[in-house]
């Protein structure tokens, strides 16, 4: 079956999610090296996807179709608001305060549930709708930012 954007990131969504779990499995069991590590996996993978989206994807998304003020510009907002619950979790785990990290890391889960629905559901359709001809080289250029990362 053809790769598309929409089957490309919302596998990269499922990837992130993973990683969230193992997260909480580790601040769960307050083992604070684990904590830190799996958390750093957790942002870099999260920011990276971000960036697939923010710096390769929106991009010629809002070239083709000319909204730049509609779909992609409030996940960007949802972006930047779940990189800041993000870094407070960092500070959390620094502190080795376990409640307050899974009360933002409950928090987070259904910020990104909702975001990730509004993207699987509709952004990620229309991407594919609309960006037919570049499709292949915006997700190889995704691929590689994940590469790198």
């Amino acid at each position: 079956m053809e790769e598309t954007i929409k089957s490309f990131l919302t596998q990269d969504h499922r990837e992130c999610d993973e990683e969230f779990a193992n997260m909480e499995n580790a601040v769960a069991s307050q083992d604070w090296a684990k904590s830190e590590e799996s958390f750093e996996k957790f942002a870099k993978d999260l920011q990276t996807h971000f960036d697939m989206e923010e710096k390769v994807m929106f991009p010629v998304f809002e070239e083709i179709t000319g909204m730049t003020n509609g779909p992609t510009q409030v996940m960007r907002m949802e972006h930047a608001q779940m990189l800041n619950v993000v870094s407070q979790m960092r500070e959390d785990i620094a502190k080795q305060d376990k409640n307050h990290f899974f009360g933002l890391s409950e928090s987070l889960m259904m910020l990104t549930q909702q975001h990730n629905m509004k993207e699987e559901q509709m952004l990620y359709a229309m991407a594919d709708a609309h960006i037919q001809e570049q499709k292949s080289s915006v997700i190889e250029k995704m691929k590689e930012l994940k590469r790198v990362k």
